[in-house]
């Protein structure tokens, strides 16, 4: 049995040669019937380790998932269907189904059915319970990290979870899911929306920037986009400032 074992690896590096010193071990103390029982036994595979569930974390940093933004499925004011409904299936079945758009087929539960209400920078906010620890993050972070003359900000109204759709083409609005939230409209301008928030005077410069327009500290962007929110300021056809939404997994979140 050693003998086949030898030649069979003849050509084996440094670590075929420790698995083999392992094995003569083993041998033994054990005896060729434990080590064949042994043998026989799965393993499990670098690649199933790689994908076994991540374990959840208090604030754990993570980025917008890709399909899940807004500009990967609509481009140039075109909607994929399928990228549209890839990405709707995905916060149906995690967040719970909205009304009038056959979503109940992925989750029979209402997404408002798991609201909570919790206060941001002192504010009264309705969320997704799934959403609201990531929300806590990001206060804590811009408590924590934005203090300098120029980052400093306090907010006057918000907005978060609500059952009137707001888009238009088919579109769902994050809002409706409640993992979205909008920071003073009147100051932070959504440009490519509807009037009247495309009326705002921040809009009327065409060459000027998201970040030009906003009242926002940058800080205060970059704090929500740690913790797994995309900028909808970002979007390439509505730079619409005010919003930011969950697009993070909510499975990594500890309640």
């Amino acid at each position: 049995m050693i003998g086949c074992l030898r030649s069979s690896h003849s050509g084996y590096d440094g670590r075929g040669a420790a698995t083999m010193r392992q094995f003569l071990r083993l041998l033994t103390l054990f005896g060729a019937p434990a080590i064949a029982l042994l043998w026989l036994l799965p393993s499990v595979s670098a690649a199933e380790r790689t994908h076994q569930p991540r374990a959840r974390q208090a604030c754990p940093l993570q980025e917008p998932q890709q399909f899940l933004i807004r500009s990967s499925f609509v481009k140039h004011g075109v909607m994929d269907e399928a990228a549209h409904e890839r990405a709707l299936r995905y916060r149906a079945e995690r967040y719970g189904n909205v009304a009038g758009f056959g979503l109940e087929r992925f989750n029979k539960n209402r997404a408002y059915a798991n609201a909570v209400m919790l206060r941001f920078f002192g504010l009264p906010l309705e969320i997704h319970k799934k959403v609201a620890p990531a929300l806590r993050c990001v206060e804590r972070y811009i408590h924590r990290t934005c203090s300098g003359p120029e980052e400093r900000y306090t907010p006057r109204a918000v907005g978060g979870l609500r059952q009137n759709n707001t888009y238009r083409g088919g579109e769902v609005s994050n809002h409706l899911f409640g993992i979205a939230v909008d920071i003073d409209p009147n100051r932070n301008p959504c440009c490519g929306c509807v009037s009247p928030w495309s009326s705002h005077p921040a809009c009327r410069n065409v060459k000027a920037t998201a970040f030009q327009r906003t009242a926002l500290p940058r800080c205060w962007i970059n704090g929500f986009e740690r913790f797994g929110f995309y900028w909808l300021g970002r979007d390439p056809e509505l730079q619409d400032t005010m919003h930011f939404e969950f697009l993070g997994d909510p499975e990594r979140l500890a309640p």
